[in-house]
């Protein structure tokens, strides 16, 4: 007698809030800040995360230290700088270096054998990416002066440029060399002085044993989408293809099949989740968490990955977001780099902040409450974090403009500090000019 065919398994239903709390406990969201922040902190928090997007933009603080922040509270930027951005003489590698993981990122080192596959696709891209035949000659150079000098900035290397304007040496050449050596693996990052970053050939940063071992490209993909995976706690085959840029959609799905048959993922539907009427495709990791709450309050970066990719931001937080750098001064909606802020498990107001350093003043240029707001419970919170934002930043002061529907209530609640609280007018003419927050 022949049995009938096995019945699929049931998939498992995850209201939208419950979908929002495994996300943000993936994150680690659900866990207490530390009393005292210290390196270990930052490593367990990088490792959740898998890699931290580098931006320039200072208006507030630069982009990299504000995922931290979010997590951990008000660590000493010095351990950052400490673990990501310096090596000490007597260390040939450290723990991190820097690649097109997402954008350009921190990630480990030992991460380097997973990223052959992109390194690749920028050599064969070598002509767009390059443009002129002459460019082998200073490639070569610039190999050689590594091998020399060591780890360098673009300035130690352009002074001896051989030639000048005019000639076989163009004005950026350098740069542009270094930066396409960077991509395809020859050099890498041996840290930063300030914001500048120092290249080396990649046997100076990477490890004997890494090099030479890059995985495949189907099995890096499949390596990166379990990650992205666990690192979203619950997510669509777009949300995870995101997390590094991965466009390869027929290798994540693939992938994502394998992890389902290898039980690391379970598909999973989403109330909510919905396109044209019928859910979207999504997989919860088998061992994500869903907790009865979360009940942290962070400022959050334009950069951090729980709303990095704004399709996933809408679907999960109805958080309609985009940076207004690009936009002119008069049309911007928020501001010029307003940051969404997170209470408990919701998007609840979104503030654009400065950093006036001359004053020792956080100047809150815009508040803006969020459709998922409760204004009478948030606003205490809000507040709250952003005297810790000040005070992480060294500054004593907060000045509220009355630019935005929140900024009443913000200032009202700041209030009850009134030695440290002020009151300036912005307007959307009253921003940042365009350019000038690198």
């Amino acid at each position: 007698m022949t049995g009938s065919p096995a019945a699929p398994s049931p998939v498992d239903t995850l209201s939208a809030g419950e979908a929002r709390r495994v996300a943000l406990a993936a994150q680690g969201f659900s866990r207490r800040r530390p009393a005292a922040p210290g390196v270990r902190h930052l490593h367990a928090a990088m490792a959740r995360m898998g890699v931290l997007q580098i931006d320039s933009v200072n208006v507030f603080a630069r982009s990299h230290y504000l995922p931290l922040f979010s997590r951990l509270g008000a660590y000493d930027p010095a351990v950052l700088e400490r673990a990501f951005l310096s090596r000490p003489s007597a260390v040939r590698t450290g723990r991190y270096t820097e690649y097109l993981a997402h954008e350009a990122t921190f990630l480990p080192v030992e991460d380097w054998p997973l990223w052959g596959f992109r390194r690749e696709a920028f050599r064969a891209k070598r002509g767009a990416f390059w443009g002129q035949s002459s460019s082998t000659r200073t490639l070569d150079w610039v190999r050689a002066e590594l091998r020399d000098r060591g780890p360098s900035r673009p300035a130690d290397i352009r002074g001896d440029a051989p030639g000048g304007r005019g000639g076989w040496w163009e004005w950026d050449e350098v740069k542009h060399a270094l930066e396409y050596l960077w991509r395809i693996g020859d050099v890498a990052i041996a840290g930063r002085d300030g914001f500048e970053r120092r290249y080396a050939l990649a046997e100076d940063v990477v490890p004997a044993e890494l090099l030479g071992r890059d995985l495949d490209r189907p099995a890096a993909i499949g390596e990166l989408v379990r990650r992205a995976a666990r690192a979203h706690g619950v997510a669509t085959a777009a949300d995870i293809a995101d997390y590094y840029r991965i466009k390869d959609r027929a290798l994540v799905l693939s992938a994502i099949a394998d992890l389902v048959d290898q039980g690391e993922l379970a598909p999973v539907r989403v109330r909510g989740w919905e396109r044209g009427g019928r859910p979207v495709p999504a997989w919860r990791h088998t061992e994500a968490v869903l907790p009865r709450r979360i009940d942290a309050t962070a400022i959050l970066t334009p950069f951090d990955p729980v709303v990095w990719f704004r399709d996933r931001a809408l679907r999960t937080f109805a958080l309609d977001y985009r940076i207004e750098i690009y936009t002119p001064a008069a049309k911007r909606r928020y501001g010029y780099y307003s940051l969404p802020v997170l209470v408990g498990d919701r998007i609840s107001a979104r503030v654009d902040l400065k950093a006036d350093r001359a004053t020792g003043t956080l100047r809150v240029q815009s508040a803006w409450w969020e459709p998922h707001a409760r204004p009478a419970a948030d606003v205490e919170r809000i507040a709250a974090e952003l005297r810790t934002a000040a005070a992480w930043q060294g500054l004593e002061h907060i000045s509220v403009s009355s630019w935005g529907d929140a900024s009443g209530d913000l200032a009202a609640a700041l209030d009850a500090h009134p030695e440290r609280v002020r009151r300036h007018d912005a307007g959307r003419m009253d921003q940042i000019p365009l350019g000038t927050g690198g």
